[in-house]
């Protein structure tokens, strides 16, 4: 039986771990996943398991090496960020893998940014909003000065996607798309680690960069292994690939996260403030990004219009654009009010209106979606504005929300408005990275499905 070459990826969420089979033209073919006990700190904080994860990736990628269905070409890794495993000088794992949702020491936080010369500056270079233990770097200020003893055993500190590149091939490498996400590590003016980096003697922890698309070693059955990426840059790369004129991604979730690979200029001091950030790409390209807490506010929203007007949580799965209720909207000036301040980012102007003005279930859906298009443009704007992008895809829940699609392509009148779906986008953007090292076909062009929203004739 002849063997199908793949490329296996593991993707590492803090929830499910998976590890996928790619042919050569990258559609899945084996797919297995788990969920792993969570262990604790010593301050009894939840945290990774390090151990048990370990063994698994170990133990999966043994037992798929020996399924005489395929023919394992290559292995890469996507994992999320802001996450160190530490080794000593013999490569052994000391210290837990802390949890980026560990609160942090705001004495401790302050001394830092007042050392460095305060929060604006110091997050303006880093291209990093004041984050906390979300900034992976001040998990090891944290351990120099709260840990020293254990600080100086550290021979390397290694992002997670490139612990896992280290398990299978024992090479030790750090990659750019996680050094350049949201860490305080990088200086984006430089083009290096920033200042305090190699001050606090935290620079000679890190092994050294490879790029994102070589190998980073072999696994013990001579495999080419890649050093790994950090998700959320991951998940861009099936974009950067299919698509060459500028383009904005909005990916949504519990975030909604708007990317514009096509803005290089450095963050201010407003969008900062508005939680606006940049990361890396996996070619070392800055990518300026804004947040809106939107699923979440969806998640909330509607579970209070289902008890208000009896009907299960997802009744809204059943709401169909309705043209007429959005040019009700328009003619009573019942969109919220855009304005150049924090507000726009929290919670949406429909947490405070009166559910009893609406007649039915639709109408006040419609209103809610309004109200979140308010917010999301005033989000959105806030990375697009000076580029010459064309064309805005969104991919996730809302995605596939045709009265959010209708109303954010009515609201974006100069730019193409698509609905994007791909399927596994970090884990493909993980496989696609390496594509030169084990795959000789042509990139696919089919990768992304695309629904186009035209602008509404009212």
């Amino acid at each position: 039986m002849t063997k199908l070459p793949v490329i296996a990826i593991f993707d590492i969420g803090k929830t499910n771990k998976k590890l996928l089979l790619f042919d050569e033209h990258y559609k899945v073919v084996h797919e297995e996943s788990t969920q792993l006990e969570e262990t604790a700190d010593e301050d009894g904080f939840a945290c990774e398991d390090v151990t048990l994860l370990t063994n698994w990736v170990k133990e999966t990628f043994e037992k798929v090496s020996q399924d005489e269905r395929f023919q394992i070409k290559a292995v890469n890794f996507s994992a999320y960020g802001a996450s160190f495993v530490y080794l000593d000088k013999n490569n052994e794992v000391i210290l837990p893998l802390y949890n980026y949702l560990k609160p942090y020491s705001p004495e401790l936080q302050k001394f830092f940014y007042d050392t460095y010369g305060g929060e604006s500056m110091v997050s303006k270079e880093t291209a990093s909003p004041v984050l906390g233990n979300l900034n992976s770097g001040m998990q090891l200020y944290r351990l120099r000065y709260e840990k020293p003893e254990k600080f100086a055993q550290i021979a390397y500190a290694l992002h997670l996607p490139q612990y896992l590149s280290f398990v299978l091939s024992g090479k030790l490498h750090t990659d750019i798309t996680s050094i350049g996400c949201h860490t305080n590590l990088w200086d984006f003016q430089e083009k290096r680690y920033h200042e305090w980096v190699k001050a606090e003697s935290i620079a000679e922890k890190f092994a050294p960069i490879l790029k994102s698309d070589a190998i980073a070693g072999y696994t013990e059955e001579k495999i080419p292994a890649g050093a790994g990426l950090h998700d959320s840059s991951s998940a861009l790369i099936p974009y950067l690939a299919s698509f060459h004129e500028p383009f904005v991604l909005l990916s949504t979730g519990t975030w909604c996260i708007t990317l514009n690979p096509f803005n290089h200029s450095q963050l201010s001091d407003l969008e900062l403030h508005q939680d606006c950030l940049c990361y890396l790409s996996y070619e070392g390209n800055p990518v300026k990004a804004s947040r809106l807490f939107a699923g979440y506010e969806h998640e909330q929203q509607t579970k209070r219009l289902a008890e208000f007007f009896n009907v299960p949580n997802d009744h809204y799965k059943t709401v169909e654009y309705n043209p007429a209720i959005v040019q009700s909207i328009i003619e009573t000036k019942t969109f919220a009010k855009t304005s150049d301040d924090d507000v726009m980012i929290k919670e949406s102007a429909f947490a405070n209106r009166e559910l009893l003005q609406f007649s039915n279930y639709d109408h006040a859906y419609h209103q809610f979606i309004a109200d979140l298009i308010t917010q999301q443009v005033y989000s959105t704007n806030l990375v697009l504005k000076g580029t010459k992008v064309k064309r805005i895809f969104v991919d996730g829940g809302f995605g596939k929300n045709p009265i959010f699609m209708h109303m954010l392509a009515d609201a974006f009148t100069d730019v193409e408005v698509f609905a994007a779906s791909v399927a596994q986008a970090s884990s493909l953007g993980a496989a696609l990275a390496f594509h030169k090292n084990w795959n000789t076909k042509a990139l696919p062009t089919d990768i992304i499905e695309l629904k186009f929203y035209a602008e509404s004739k009212q």
